[in-house]
């Protein structure tokens, strides 16, 4: 899981985190990570499509990334009921905050709303509303081709992109007392830990929340997949406390090409 300040995180993997800026770069300063990544998606503007076992990849998803705080509704309309607010920037890198689109919508007074994927959960609820509507005013649209797909039984993370199956990692997952949450996520944030912390080199926060841990360490049990040093594991057990460990071969592969809003499918 992970830790969070600006807008608390929890993990059950990583210790508590401080992120320092010096000369345009951040540091992330150890943290605690719960890894368990994954969504499937059916997106708006999606191209060619792939099966995957059970999940259809699309080929692209449309995203969209927030420039102010954004109230998030029930429906494409202020007069539905609200759900939750969303800010505009991560806590943890500060980047800005990228959400996968699902659909969009005129209201009746002709402005446009989107209907999005929420990151982790709001009004204390275990369970997130999986979507809801925000204004397309103050939002930048574009595309990503990157999926990944968690495949919990077979312990392994199956990387898409374009629609493809590019590669696959055996990983480490939670056990059946913390199990990795199964569902529709995406990416929040990609951070480069300290060797010298638990889960180096790199952590992808996922928009998943532990449903064991409704807290952990001052945080609410964000989900990540992330490396195996320092934490230790053989890679195709179940033993983590829902985090997706990979070897540090396979989380330095993906963490450069993985960037906030890609999809995550844990299955």
């Amino acid at each position: 899981m992970v830790t969070r300040w600006a807008d608390p995180y929890k993990t059950s993997e990583v210790e508590g985190a401080r992120v320092m800026s010096k000369r345009g770069r951040l540091l992330a300063r150890g943290m605690g990570l719960a890894t368990a990544v994954l969504m499937w998606l059916l997106p708006v503007g999606a191209q060619a499509q792939q099966k995957a076992g059970s999940a259809q990849i699309a080929a692209t998803q449309d995203v969209v990334k927030l420039l102010l705080v954004k109230s998030v509704h029930a429906g494409p309309s202020f007069a539905s009921r609200p759900l939750a607010t969303v800010i505009e920037q991560r806590p943890i890198t500060l980047v800005r905050t990228t959400l996968p689109v699902l659909d969009e919508a005129s209201g009746a007074d002709g402005r446009a709303w989107l209907r999005v994927r929420l990151p982790g959960r709001v009004f204390n609820r275990k369970t997130p509303p999986p979507t809801g509507w925000i204004t397309a005013s103050d939002t930048l649209r574009s595309k990503t081709a990157w999926h990944l797909v968690v495949d919990v039984d077979a312990r392994r993370v199956i990387v898409y992109h374009d629609g493809a199956r590019k590669r696959s990692f055996r990983v480490i997952v939670g056990k059946p007392s913390t199990p990795t949450p199964r569902g529709e996520y995406f990416v929040e944030e990609t951070m480069r830990l300290p060797a010298g912390h638990v889960g180096a080199p790199f952590a992808l926060a996922a928009s998943a929340r532990s449903r064991v841990f409704w807290s952990f360490m001052g945080g609410p049990g964000q989900v990540a997949l992330h490396g195996v040093k320092n934490v230790g594991g053989r890679m195709g057990t179940a033993v983590s406390n829902g985090c997706v460990r990979m070897t540090g071969d396979a989380i330095m592969w993906l963490a450069p090409r993985i960037k906030a809003g890609v999809p995550l499918t844990i299955r």
